[in-house]
């Protein structure tokens, strides 16, 4: 029987279709909600051991680049499933990826496995309206990052001042999201004592999405020390998630 830790597993409200799968075909005995936020992880352990009398629990509190070494190792003869999904890994740029991927690696005994989810490089409108849609969600959801500073930094960012953009980067294969200013201004983030002078039009970058090809995610995997074994996606291509395991040493040593 399997474990299987998600990392940013929020509430595990996609996880149950996993869950639901692994325990009917009796190949699941623990789960681990690995997650930076201490109150969603008692909650989603709470709510999942109500749900899953049966199945063991181990929440962990922690960051996906500092904590990861904080997941107890594997039960001898348990293999192990890591998973990653929801598209989270287009957020790091490619040599931050290739880090996180390989710190995910040192997880993994020969038996286990990564089950990981991409967004793929499809049509750049279908893309851009994602990342701009007309009800204004993103643009929300990106002009938080301003709150927050407010917040916890002790800024002055008047927030909204600053307006969203968004596209594709064609030669990254990213969605860039960025705030511009739109007149000039100065701002102070107390906590830091630091200023910051915008001009007019003048861009920060808040967040990168990357979207993949095989030939990008398997480049990654085999930089990791990883390697592609099975990929799936929807019928329209959109969205994929691959299993891979780590890659023989031999192997490894031939790729660096």
């Amino acid at each position: 029987m399997a474990e299987l830790v998600e990392l940013g597993a929020g509430t595990a409200s996609k996880t149950r279709v996993l869950l639901d799968a692994m325990l009917r075909a009796g190949s699941l005995w623990r789960y681990v909600p690995f997650d930076v936020a201490e109150q969603t992880v008692r909650d989603c352990a709470a709510a999942l051991a109500t749900e899953y009398p049966a199945l063991e629990i181990h929440g962990i509190v922690g960051d996906f680049e500092r904590h990861l070494p904080a997941i107890p190792p594997p039960e001898p003869g348990r293999p192990r499933v890591v998973a990653l999904l929801g598209g989270t890994v287009g957020n790091f740029t490619p040599g931050s990826r290739r880090r996180f991927l390989r710190s995910i690696a040192a997880l993994l005994s020969p038996s286990d496995c990564l089950l990981l989810g991409t967004d793929l490089v499809k049509d750049v409108d279908v893309l851009e309206a994602a990342y701009d849609d007309a009800q204004r969600i993103t643009a929300e959801f990106n002009r938080n990052v301003l709150h927050v500073l407010n917040r916890e930094l002790d800024a002055d960012f008047p927030c909204e001042l600053f307006e969203h953009v968004a596209f594709f980067d064609t030669e990254h294969e990213w969605i860039e999201m960025r705030l511009r200013a739109r007149r000039a201004c100065r701002i102070r983030i107390r906590a830091v004592d630091l200023e910051v002078e915008f001009a007019r039009g003048e861009e920060m970058r808040t967040e990168i999405s990357a979207k993949f090809t095989p030939a990008r995610l398997e480049a990654d995997y085999a930089a990791a020390g990883l390697e592609l074994a099975e990929w799936f996606t929807d019928e329209n291509g959109l969205f994929a998630l691959s299993l891979a395991y780590p890659r023989p040493a031999t192997m490894r040593r031939a790729v660096r």
